[in-house]
């Protein structure tokens, strides 16, 4: 038995890594066949009554796992350069006033005409008032230089600024002035801990000789977010704030640690640690949508009012993007007007809304057909993206081809 549950695993990460390579050629990002995976093992465990253990607790784990990973990957990709600060302040504002608008929206609808709590209309609005970084990120890889940027920036941001909402709503108690003010107090808390912990952990990889290190620095950063946690801290907010100072450590090479750190081979070992991060999110991402697609209620994805639901609410993300791109900022719509895709960051703050929080009729299917919608948007804007770029026959490259024959 031990062995078949080595070979199933192995087969799947093989698969898991074959869709990410197929996703960049056919511009369907590999989270979607992954979840089609997992629905696949779902419908052979039913038809060959393989009796599989019920995973589901481990579901959340992996996702947490998964969720800190995500944002230290992106965290650590945010240049805060001042040559870029145009397009910084660009992407920034963007990812900001999208992920309010969308969540006022939805909050002052579910609110004045269904009469739920304001509470519970917030929370249940953030994580799909959200861009996907993982998503947004590996499908924009086509794009030119700043669109790509862009890319990165916008949706790096718009999850920063709905992990910090979604952990200031949940932890806050008491009024809404006594909830601002402890959570300025714990955000300014949690960057003097991020800046202390950066130093520590620079000081460490500096010294520490022995070969195992990167595993540590990992564990680490899980260590004090599970602890910020514990404390009602802004924990996602400390792993964003980390990853930023590692990203942009030239802040730290004028302060007391410089004596401490050679920062040139602290740059290097931070390359390499971002390649196993990187791997490790992909395994952890991998599995967790496999697991999501397996426990999906097959029949709630073609149910009707789901379907009606996920497109009135994709309309409203894409709706609001239009406008924004067209009357504010003023951009050509192809291709960042597609670039709204919602994924992991989505179905994670989504799974971390307590069950007393809950609205009834945001479903995990709803969530998935929301992605499902939001992906295949992102596929359109790709593929006129590339058409766009296709050289055109005009005078000089008929003269030049009829020459050449």
């Amino acid at each position: 038995m031990t062995n078949y549950i080595i070979l199933v695993l192995c087969i799947i990460v093989i698969l898991s890594y074959l869709f990410d390579i197929t996703g960049s050629y056919v511009k369907i990002p590999g989270v979607i066949f992954l979840i089609f995976l997992g629905i696949a093992i779902q419908f052979i465990a039913k038809a060959t009554n393989l009796g599989i253990p019920n995973l589901r607790p481990v579901l959340p784990v992996i996702g947490t796992l998964g969720l800190v990973m995500i944002v230290m990957e992106a965290s650590l990709d945010l240049k805060l350069e001042r040559s870029k600060k145009g397009l910084i302040f660009k992407s920034i504002t963007s990812a900001f006033i999208l992920f309010a608008v969308f969540t006022a929206v939805f909050t002052f609808v579910l609110v004045e005409f269904m009469n739920f709590p304001v509470r519970d209309s917030i929370i249940n609005g953030i994580p799909l008032g959200i861009i996907s970084a993982s998503v947004a990120i590996t499908s924009a890889a086509t794009l030119k230089p700043d669109e790509k940027e862009f890319v990165v920036y916008e949706s790096s941001f718009s999850d920063a600024f709905g992990i910090i909402v979604f952990d200031f709503i949940l932890i806050h108690q008491g009024t809404f002035i006594q909830g601002i003010s402890n959570f300025v107090l714990s955000s300014l808390l949690t960057i003097v801990i991020a800046v202390v912990t950066t130093s520590i952990l620079a000081i460490l990889l500096n010294k520490i000789t022995y070969h195992v290190h990167y595993v540590i620095i990992m564990t680490s950063v899980i260590l004090v977010y599970v602890l910020a946690k514990l404390a009602f801290l802004p924990a996602l907010m400390l792993v964003l704030i980390f990853g930023l100072i590692l990203a942009n450590n030239g802040i730290l090479e004028n302060t007391l640690i410089k004596k401490y750190v050679d920062f040139p081979k602290f740059r290097n070992d931070l390359r390499s640690f971002k390649v196993i991060l990187s791997e490790l999110t992909f395994l952890v991402r991998s599995l967790f949508f496999i697991m999501f697609g397996f426990y999906i209620k097959v029949e709630g994805l073609l149910d009707v009012q789901n379907v009606f639901i996920a497109v009135v609410i994709a309309a409203g993300i894409f709706m609001f993007r239009f406008a924004y791109m067209k009357l504010v900022l003023r951009m050509p719509l192809v291709p960042l007007f597609f670039f709204s895709p919602r994924g992991l960051i989505t179905v994670l703050l989504f799974l971390g809304i307590p069950v007393t929080f809950r609205i009834s009729f945001i479903t995990e299917e709803v969530i998935t057909l929301i992605i499902f919608l939001t992906i295949f948007i992102m596929m359109i804007g790709n593929i006129l993206d590339k058409k766009e770029k296709l050289p055109v026959k005009g005078p000089l490259v008929a003269d030049n081809i009829e020459k050449a024959e």
